[in-house]
């Protein structure tokens, strides 16, 4: 069964209608979510990670007394184990972000003991299992920004600092030097989620002023352009707090405002909005401030809120598996 649906949008001050964009329900699950080893250290929530070499890194955040944490751990899923390697030295806190970049994981931004938004970037190496800290983030302190990677290169923009913001940077870790970018299109936004595909980043969803938001929007570095993409068909599924990865050229949102459905983008061609559509829902317990990353095409998520109890458990998602609704 096909829906029609009608999309408005904005591009450079001018109004646009595009008629007939097509969306298909869901006959068959696509994909399947696993469990695996919880985290040997402490529930969490508000934590931080990234992916190196095969690897996921997870650490900070908040136990379930709201003591933010600076331990930071390893998963190898090759042998579905934990282990713990050097703790973080800067200040324990919740609301950060990260990303890798040749070898090495950052993390910057977020909200100390005392709720401080900070601004101090750091970096990790595996290889010495140390960190060391980096030139501090150009902008304003502020918590549940959101970054990618793009090349040898990493963006970090939006988040709160005591307003909402919608501004965005670059980071050349060769250099050890921020770069200000054109900000994002649409709304300032805390607790976005993103991904990237190819040599294209993505970032959509969040929250502005209290309202969760459905826009989505494409990054090209090369011409330092945001493209608005075709956003979620239905408000319903507007959120925040919720979190991104990318797989075999397609990518994933998930999570946020205690919604447990998992969404597919595809993108197409230069004039090409892209397509979205729904794959098998998280089997988890519904949640938010989770931690997700991709290793060797499947997607990791873990830790995470619903606002009364902490998670320590890790899923995995695998795209390719269908799934018949007799099943």
């Amino acid at each position: 069964m096909l829906k029609k649906t009608i999309f408005y949008f904005s591009i450079f001050s001018s109004i646009f209608l595009l008629e007939s964009c097509e969306t298909s329900d869901v006959d068959a699950a696509t994909g399947d979510w696993f469990k695996l080893s919880d985290l040997d250290g402490l529930a969490r929530y508000a934590a931080v990670g990234f992916s190196i070499d095969g690897y996921g890194y997870l650490g900070m955040g908040a136990d379930e007394d709201n003591y933010k944490l600076s331990d930071f751990w390893k998963y190898d899923p090759s042998r579905n184990t934990w282990t713990q390697v050097a703790s973080f030295p800067g200040l324990a806190r919740t609301a950060a972000t990260g990303f890798s970049v040749d070898g090495k994981g950052y993390i910057g931004t977020g909200l100390d003991q005392e709720d401080n938004r900070l601004n101090d970037f750091w970096e990790f190496d595996p290889d010495a299992n140390t960190w060391k800290q980096k030139s501090d983030f150009p902008g304003t302190g502020r918590r549940n920004a959101i970054s990618f990677a793009i090349g040898s290169k990493g963006y970090l923009g939006t988040g709160f600092d005591g307003s909402y913001t919608k501004d965005f940077y670059s980071y050349d870790p060769s250099i050890d030097e921020w770069t200000k970018i054109t900000s994002i299109g649409g709304s300032k936004r805390v607790a976005a989620a993103a991904f990237v595909i190819g040599n294209k980043g993505y970032v959509g969803t969040g929250n502005n002023n209290g309202v969760n938001l459905t826009d989505f929007w494409e990054y090209d570095p090369a011409q330092d352009l945001w493209t608005e993409k075709l956003d979620f068909d239905e408000t319903t599924i507007a959120r925040s707090y919720g979190l991104g990865f990318s797989l075999k050229n397609k990518g994933y949102f998930l999570g946020g405002s205690a919604s447990n459905d998992v969404w597919e983008f595809t993108p197409g061609g230069d004039d090409d909005l892209g397509t979205w559509s729904q794959v098998t829902s998280f089997e988890g317990s519904p949640r938010n401030y989770t931690v997700a990353w991709s290793i060797n095409d499947e997607g990791y998520i873990s830790t995470g809120s619903n606002g009364v109890s902490r998670y320590d458990d890790l899923w995995k998602f695998i795209p390719d598996i269908v799934q018949d609704d007799e099943d």
